[in-house]
């Protein structure tokens, strides 16, 4: 029996080798091409091993980066030289655009009570000083009654002067020289009468040229044409560009108006105020600033929160009280405007412009304080590259760039300051990129990638 079993275990491994033979005869369509890529690739590793044997052993220089052309592009790689300098610490707090009261804003008023016939410039058109804004066709009682009083005075101080005259003309003796008294009298009476209207009808709101006018053409003035008035002229406004902008129409035609009434708004953005909001601790420094005439840092906050125009601006005045809310300190800055366009519309070519800043405009007030690091190196956030507790720049080596590991003492969202160590002055180094050639360098060393690494959220 044991015979029988060993002649059948020895007759099944050839059964089975013959077939997976035919199995493998019928199927090598399917596996013969995997196969032959198989043997081409093993090859093709070691042909490239025996011309490259250096390729083998890992990067000699692992915090070295070669960037092509085009990854300069890519990146906006900006480099400059490295040069100590003296950092201030400054503390940045919230500020507005805010137009400066009794300065950005001028009133037109009805000057006396009318019906408006005409209406000139549109909301946000630009118009110039002595330009008509509105017509009035006059309906006040009183303005009426003292244009009515003063032509008749006139009339009558004609018809005293041409007697007056005529009794001066006959002759002495002929006529009595009381007659020619009484005259004068009369005259002088006129005369008074005729000054006394004059000034109601200046109180009255019409002006002097008007007045002229009716006194020229002997008619009643039935409509006035209030025009845009001359721009202020102060000390602040040297050297700086006026323009007048239509900020709003308060009235429409055909609407009755009482003197004084608004009829409009003309705003002068020339010169505004950047409103700052500070803590107390800053008082006595923001006091300083505003005595000494020192400047303070601002920049305009973007959607991104990222500028690149700092302006500097001078302290005004600080506010002698604290908000009651916010337990904030106000002070303001003057901010010089500028007109960024001029366009045309309609078949008039009524002018529209825009200013540079706006009321209302985000600001961002850097204010100076007593802690200064001398001797230091100050770059721009994008140009170190914080992991962990390492923080890096790249140095220009060449075409090459090295990875330098640097000290930080101090950082906010605009700038880093570097202790100097002497290593990195005078050199050229990338001042923006960092993070992103830190990510091609642990990529080309093999290394993890940290999405995060470099980042601060």
């Amino acid at each position: 029996m044991s015979t029988k079993f060993s002649w059948l275990k020895k007759l099944v491994w050839p059964i089975l080798l013959v077939a997976v033979c035919v199995a493998a005869f019928f199927t090598q369509d399917r596996w013969m091409p995997h196969a032959q890529q198989f043997i081409a690739y093993l090859k093709n590793e070691n042909a490239d091993d025996e011309e490259h044997p250096e390729e083998e052993a890992p990067s000699e220089t692992p915090d070295t980066l070669t960037l092509s052309p085009t990854a300069w592009k890519n990146i906006g790689l900006m480099t400059g030289t490295v040069n100590p300098t003296d950092f201030t610490k400054v503390v940045s707090v919230p500020a507005l655009v805010t137009e400066r009261h009794g300065r950005s804003r001028n009133e037109i008023t009805a000057p006396m009570t009318g019906v408006v016939t005409q209406i000139y410039p549109l909301e946000r058109q630009a118009v110039e000083p002595g330009i008509a804004l509105f017509d009035m066709r006059l309906t006040h009682e009183d303005v009426v009654s003292a244009q009515a009083t003063f032509l008749t005075n006139l009339q009558s101080l004609d018809v005293v002067n041409k007697e007056l005259t005529r009794l001066k003309n006959v002759g002495e003796g002929v006529i009595p020289g009381k007659r020619i008294i009484q005259q004068e009298y009369e005259r002088d009476k006129v005369m008074s009468a005729l000054s006394t209207t004059r000034q109601s009808l200046l109180l009255h709101g019409m002006s002097e040229q008007q007045i002229a006018e009716m006194e020229a053409t002997r008619k009643v003035l039935r409509e006035v044409t209030v025009v845009a008035p001359p721009y202020a002229k102060n000390h602040e406004h040297e050297g700086i560009e006026h323009q007048y902008q239509v900020q709003s129409i308060n009235v429409n035609r055909g609407e009755s108006v009482t003197a004084g009434q608004l009829l409009g708004v003309l705003a002068d953005h020339c010169l505004l105020y950047v409103e700052g909001k500070a803590f107390e601790d800053d008082s006595e420094r923001l006091v300083h600033a505003a005595e000494n005439g020192s400047t303070i840092q601002v920049v305009p906050t973007s959607s991104d929160g990222e500028s690149d125009e700092i302006l500097n601006l001078k302290v005004q005045s600080v506010a002698n009280e604290i908000d009651l809310q916010s337990r904030a300190l106000k002070f303001y800055l003057l901010l010089p405007n500028r007109l960024t366009s001029k366009s045309g519309a309609g078949t008039y070519s009524k002018n529209f412009i825009s200013w540079k800043y706006r009321p209302g405009q985000r600001m961002e007030a850097r204010i100076p304080t007593t802690q200064v690091m001398e001797n230091k190196i100050v770059l721009p956030p994008n140009a170190v590259v914080i992991e962990g507790p390492n923080a890096f720049v790249f140095e220009q080596n060449g075409d090459n760039f090295d990875r330098i590991d640097v000290q930080v003492l101090y950082r906010d969202k605009d700038t880093v300051v570097l202790e100097n160590d002497g290593q990195l002055v005078g050199s050229i180094i990338a001042l923006n990129g960092a993070y992103q050639m830190h990510l091609a360098l642990k990529n080309q060393s093999g290394g993890a990638i940290d999405p995060h690494a470099g980042h601060n959220h």
